[in-house]
C-alpha cells in the first residue's frame, strides 16, 4: 500500500484549490419566472425610482402634521373629512387647513399632505368631522418616493444566487427577463466491482447499493448545476480511465465516488494523473469523516475524487465540493448553510489537529430551545445521517466538545 500523502486542513485545500477553478463564460437570457437559484451574469440597474408615488404604509387618515401638532387622547383635534383615496387611483385631492382624507395602506399620498395618523387613533364625529387623537412627525407613516430604490441603483448584481425575493424585486421593476451564467454540468462517476444499482432486490455477500451518486446528484442539482449519472464502473484501470476521459472531455466538473484511498486497488489518483496536467493537486484532508478526497485539475476541469463510504461522501460533498460548484456557477457569496444554536447533550471526543463532522438530532426543549444529541458511527453508516437533523463541526484546534456547551448545527437540507 502506498503512502498516503500529506494531509491538509479544508481551510488550506480551498485556499489552494479554489483559485485553480475558472467559473464558466457561457450565459443565457432567461424569464425571470424560471431564474430561482440561478446566478446573475450582469448588474441590472432600475430604470426608475420605487416606488414612483409617496404612499401610506398604514390605514388612517392623510394630513399635513401641523394641522395634528399636539393632538393628545385628551386633546384631540378635530379635521374635517374631504373624501376618500381609492387604491389604484391618482390622489387628486388638495388638502386645506385642517383637512384630511381618508387612505388606506399602500395609497397614494396627496401632494398637499405629509403624514398619516393611523385610523386606531381616530373616532367620526358628526358632519364628516374626524377626531385624531395623536399628533404626528412629517413623512410619518409614509414611504417617500425611491425609498425603495433609486432610478440607476443596481437592483440584482452580477454574480448573485437569485432568490425568490429577487425575482420579486425584478418584477417589481417590469424585469422579466436577466442573463445568467448556464447551469455547470457535471459529471458524477462510481465505481466498485461491489457496487449495485439501488433497484438491486437481493444482495449477495460484500455487495453494497450505490447511493452516493443519487445523494450527490440531488446536492448538485440544489446549488444550480445539472447532474449526469454514469453506469457503475468496474474496478478496471483501462475501463475506468476511459470512461473519466470522457467525462473530462464534455463536462465542466467530474466527481468521482470510490476509489480515492491509498490502496492499490483504489485508481481514481493514478487514473487522474495519466490524464493531463497538472494532475492531482492535493490527496488526503485533515477531516473526519472524509480523509481520502482528492483534488485535481486535468487541463484546466476540475476533477474530484470523494470516499466510497456514503457519510463520508456527503460530509465532504456539503463541506469542500459545494463552494467549488458555487465558483464554476460564478457566484460570489459562497455557501450560505443554514445554522443555528443548541446545547450540546453528551461530550464530543475528538484528536486535536483534526476537523471532525458529528451527525446530531435536534431535540426541541420546553423553554423553546434546542438539544444537539450526537448520533455516533462509522462512515459507512448511512442511518446516521438519516437519523439526523444537521452536523456538529469540531474544530481542528479543539480537544473535543463537553456537554452543556453551545454549539453550532449546520442544518441538514
Amino acid at each position: 500500500m502506498p503512502d498516503f500523502l500529506k494531509l491538509v486542513s479544508p481551510e488550506n485545500a480551498h485556499i489552494q484549490y479554489l483559485p485553480l477553478v475558472k467559473p464558466i463564460e457561457r450565459i443565457e437570457r432567461i424569464s425571470v419566472f424560471e431564474a430561482n437559484g440561478r446566478v446573475s451574469a450582469e448588474n441590472i440597474l432600475s430604470e426608475v425610482a420605487l416606488p414612483n408615488f409617496r404612499k401610506s404604509t398604514v390605514d388612517g387618515y392623510a394630513v399635513r402634521a401641523k394641522d395634528v401638532a399636539g393632538a393628545s387622547a385628551s386633546l384631540p383635534a378635530y379635521l374635517h373629512c374631504v373624501g376618500e383615496i381609492h387604491m389604484g387611483e391618482e390622489a387628486t385631492l388638495q388638502l386645506n387647513t385642517e383637512e384630511c382624507v381618508i387612505i388606506h395602506t399602500g395609497g397614494m399620498l396627496p401632494d398637499s399632505a405629509d403624514a398619516v395618523v393611523m385610523v386606531e387613533y381616530s373616532a367620526k364625529m358628526a358632519d364628516e368631522i374626524v377626531e385624531l387623537q395623536r399628533s404626528v412627525a412629517v413623512g410619518e407613516n409614509v414611504i417617500q418616493v425611491g425609498e425603495d430604490i433609486h432610478a440607476g441603483e443596481v437592483i440584482l448584481p452580477a454574480n448573485k444566487r437569485i432568490k425568490s425575493v429577487d425575482m420579486g424585486a425584478l418584477l417589481a421593476m417590469g424585469v422579466t427577463e436577466i442573463d445568467v451564467f448556464e447551469k455547470p454540468q457535471v459529471a458524477i462517476l462510481t465505481s466498485g466491482d461491489e457496487v449495485m444499482p439501488p433497484e438491486t432486490k437481493t444482495l449477495q455477500p460484500g455487495q453494497v447499493r450505490n447511493i452516493n451518486s443519487i445523494m450527490m446528484a440531488r446536492v448538485v442539482e440544489e446549488f444550480g448545476c445539472e447532474a449526469k449519472l454514469y453506469p457503475i464502473l468496474p474496478d478496471n484501470d483501462e475501463i475506468f480511465e476511459e470512461n473519466v476521459k470522457e467525462a473530462i472531455e464534455n463536462f465542466d466538473i467530474v466527481v468521482i465516488s470510490a476509489g480515492s484511498s491509498a490502496s492499490d486497488k483504489d485508481m481514481t489518483a493514478r487514473v487522474i494523473n495519466r490524464l493531463g496536467e497538472p494532475g492531482v493537486v492535493l490527496h488526503g484532508l485533515n477531516i473526519r469523516p472524509g480523509k481520502p478526497t482528492i483534488f485535481a485539475m486535468v487541463d484546466g476541469k476540475p476533477v474530484l475524487g470523494l470516499p466510497g463510504n456514503p457519510v463520508s461522501a456527503w460530509v465532504i460533498h456539503q463541506v469542500m465540493v459545494v463552494p467549488i460548484l458555487e465558483r464554476l456557477c460564478g457566484q460570489e457569496n459562497f455557501h450560505f448553510w443554514g445554522r443555528m444554536l443548541a446545547l450540546l447533550e453528551i461530550n464530543i471526543p475528538s484528536i486535536s489537529g483534526r476537523q471532525d463532522w458529528v451527525p446530531a438530532k435536534l431535540i426541541l426543549q420546553e423553554d423553546g430551545s434546542y438539544l444537539a444529541r450526537p448520533i455516533f458511527g462509522k462512515s459507512n453508516l448511512i442511518f446516521t445521517l438519516s437519523r439526523a437533523d444537521g452536523l456538529i463541526c469540531v474544530s481542528a484546534t479543539a480537544t473535543g466538545l463537553a456537554a452543556g456547551e453551545k454549539v453550532e448545527v449546520y442544518l441538514i437540507r
